[in-house]
């Protein structure tokens, strides 16, 4: 046998020997996936304890207590839109200085910046003009008033020079107006007009730069900054649509803050929102709260309100609570040595070391006293 037919002999087994290897294989399987390993998982929030230990952990019946329900809800701190002050330049022209920037602090008349106007230079020409008008014509007054009592001019050309008196006074007076709503000192006049703040508070907006334009004319707004006194703030909450006739004008709310939690603060509603969003379902409630200092537009804020409803709710000792991974729990009996860990939403303190419970149980539910006894023997 030649090398060449020994070869072609070789391939042929090898290709004989994969399609039988194939053919038993697909005859083993059937395509199908093999069974799902079903695993039972234990309920974590079940514990059994030993029948000997059982009567270790005393039960008792939480009590009622009738008391004003609570509303939560979750927000923002506002500027209160009512305490914001434009700081406007009537003047148009070019800033040549500015003496505050954004976020800082000013006292009312402090100067904020100062104004390159060619409005400076008309209005004070305009006023030299009616000065000048009003002395001549206050010459001719005084002439027809001489001559008038002299017989030598009549009744109607006096009347003439007094009108023409009166018209300038009155335009030298609008004059010397322009130049005060200008800002500007007609006894030592200039082309720089300065802007003071007309409140006091903190710079909330800027809208103008060094050598830039100021003014309606120019820049197309005549606000230059809005300064706003948040010595008094709001904090506006979204209510969901069913909790909305729990609330009323003027009833108080506590608040805490997320950069704050030890440092609660009291508000009143002062307006429940007309609309609301149609994909959440909630009303903006608009909380006024006095600022005492530390806080800051955007803080996260938490509202507490109190229902004008009275509820029933469970009391329980306070040990029977459990915080655990930043929840509450308490045990109910679960039958056959077994105790179910149950989470609730706690309430206020109570005296005798006792906790109102707002959700969770009810009133006369059998709980564990001690809760943490429980947990600890659980874990072992």
């Amino acid at each position: 046998m030649t090398k060449f037919r020994m070869y072609e002999f070789a391939i042929a087994l090898a290709t004989t020997s994969f399609a039988v290897s194939g053919c038993k294989s697909t005859e083993k399987g059937d395509g199908a996936p093999p069974p799902a390993h079903v695993v039972q998982v234990q309920d974590m929030n079940l514990l059994t304890v030993d029948s000997k230990d059982a009567e270790n952990f005393k039960t008792v019946a939480a009590d009622k207590i009738e008391s004003a329900g609570e509303l939560n809800a979750t927000g923002a701190v506002f500027p209160d839109v009512s305490r914001d002050v434009p700081v406007i330049s009537l003047a148009n022209g070019r800033v040549v200085d500015i003496k505050v920037r954004l976020d800082d602090a000013v006292k009312k008349g402090q100067l904020m910046f100062r104004v390159q106007s060619p409005d400076i230079s008309n209005a004070f020409d305009a006023y030299l003009k009616a000065v000048n008008d009003e002395q001549l014509t206050n010459k001719a007054y005084l002439r027809a008033e001489d001559l008038l009592a002299h017989g030598a001019v009549s009744q109607a050309m006096f009347e003439q020079a007094e009108n023409a008196e009166n018209d300038a006074k009155a335009d030298m007076n609008a004059a010397d107006e322009q130049l005060k709503l200008f800002g500007v000192d007609k006894d030592h006049p200039s082309p720089v007009v300065n802007v003071y703040a007309p409140t006091s508070g903190v710079v909330v907006a800027q809208n103008i730069a060094n050598a830039g334009a100021a003014g309606v004319g120019l820049a197309g707004s005549a606000t230059a900054f809005t300064i706003a006194d948040l010595s008094q703030v709001w904090v506006i909450c979204d209510v969901y649509e069913n909790d909305i006739p729990k609330l009323q004008l003027g009833q108080e709310a506590k608040i805490t803050f997320n950069s704050y939690p030890d440092r609660p603060l009291k508000g009143r509603i002062s307006d429940i929102g007309p609309i609301l969003d149609p994909s959440l379902r909630t009303a903006k409630v608009r909380i006024e709260v006095a600022n005492p200092g530390f806080l800051k537009l955007g803080m996260f804020a938490a509202a507490t309100f109190t229902s004008r409803t009275r509820e029933e709710h469970a009391v329980v000792p306070a040990d029977a609570v459990l915080h655990l991974h930043d929840r509450d729990w308490v045990f109910v009996p679960a039958g056959e040595n077994k105790f179910r860990r149950t989470e609730v939403r706690p309430g206020q303190m109570l005296s005798g070391n006792r906790q109102v419970i707002l959700s969770g149980i009810e009133p006369g539910q059998q709980i564990v006293s001690n809760a943490l006894m429980l947990e600890t023997a659980g874990n072992q």
